[in-house]
């Protein structure tokens, strides 16, 4: 029997696929294996449910977007999750993960974590008037609204909070929850795949930490299209004194002169050309 489905989840090669408001356990046929892809939570798929032998995932529909890091497909919203203070947030991390967002046409909503113990307002100030919607993990009504009817992804640094926050917007989930460690910072990776749950009105994908970040070719973005992914530039782009200008240390640079005027973050700026530089490096060697 053919079937179209969602991937809720897939463990060891063993992929849980809702349809039609049952759950089927499904292997990919090993066309995916011989082509390189994996099925991701999220993908819209063709399976064929069959008796005697293991229901198998055919087909794998055309993605809007899917992300290596973490492994997801046809997102509507990503929510980052940023601890204020352990682990310590990374704004180069926050930076890099709104730019794949805005390469992939995916919303990134930036929630803080932690604020009762450290204030979030340096950072929740940062990216709101960087033009992102920003929130606090204590907001969940409006965390709510987001999800409500929408496709969402939670990812962030290994103990900032992502598996609390989703037992808070639904307690039945009882996701496992961990402490940090204080000799290194950092949290244990408590969510081992990526997995979706149907909570307040749509669907969320609780993802497995991570530690650092470190894309592949699928997820540079070019040195030239680096500035669209920052929205507090795009208004200044053709106000630069010379055609072509890279924004990192130009003369006559207008985006520049707006982070020396305090108008746009410091923080932001240096992860632009700590990105900038990579990609240029990175292109170089992919040629």
């Amino acid at each position: 029997m053919i079937k179209e489905g969602t991937v809720f989840k897939g463990i060891g090669g063993l992929y849980t696929v809702k349809s039609e408001n049952a759950f089927y356990e499904c292997r990919a046929k090993g066309k995916f294996r011989y082509n390189k892809i994996s099925p991701l939570a999220g993908d819209n798929v063709i399976i064929s449910v069959n008796e005697g032998t293991d229901n198998t995932i055919d087909e794998i529909k055309e993605r809007k977007n899917s992300l290596r890091r973490p492994p997801v497909a046809n997102i509507d919203v990503l929510f980052i999750v940023v601890s204020t203070c352990q682990p310590v947030p990374s704004t180069l991390i926050i930076d890099r993960l709104t730019v794949i967002c805005e390469k992939n046409k995916i919303e990134p909503v930036i929630v803080f974590s932690k604020s009762d113990i450290k204030p979030a307002d340096e950072l929740f100030d940062t990216y709101s008037n960087s033009g992102y919607k920003t929130v606090l993990n204590s907001s969940l009504d409006e965390i709510k609204s987001i999800i409500n009817g929408r496709l969402c992804a939670f990812t962030g640094n290994s103990g900032v909070g992502k598996s609390t926050l989703l037992n808070l917007l639904e307690p039945s989930l009882r996701l496992q929850t961990d402490e940090i460690s204080l000799k290194l910072g950092r949290g244990k990776h408590t969510t081992r795949q990526a997995e979706i749950f149907e909570i307040c009105g749509g669907m969320v994908i609780d993802t497995a930490g991570f530690s650092s970040l470190d894309f592949g070719e699928k997820e540079l973005v070019r040195k030239e299209d680096l500035q669209f992914c920052f929205p507090e530039f795009t208004e200044h782009l053709t106000s630069c004194r010379f055609t072509g200008c890279s924004h990192t240390n130009d003369m006559g640079c207008r985006i520049r002169e707006l982070v020396d005027e305090g108008a746009i973050s410091r923080s932001r700026h240096e992860s632009y050309v700590l990105l900038y530089n990579e990609a240029k490096q990175k292109e170089n060697q992919w040629k």
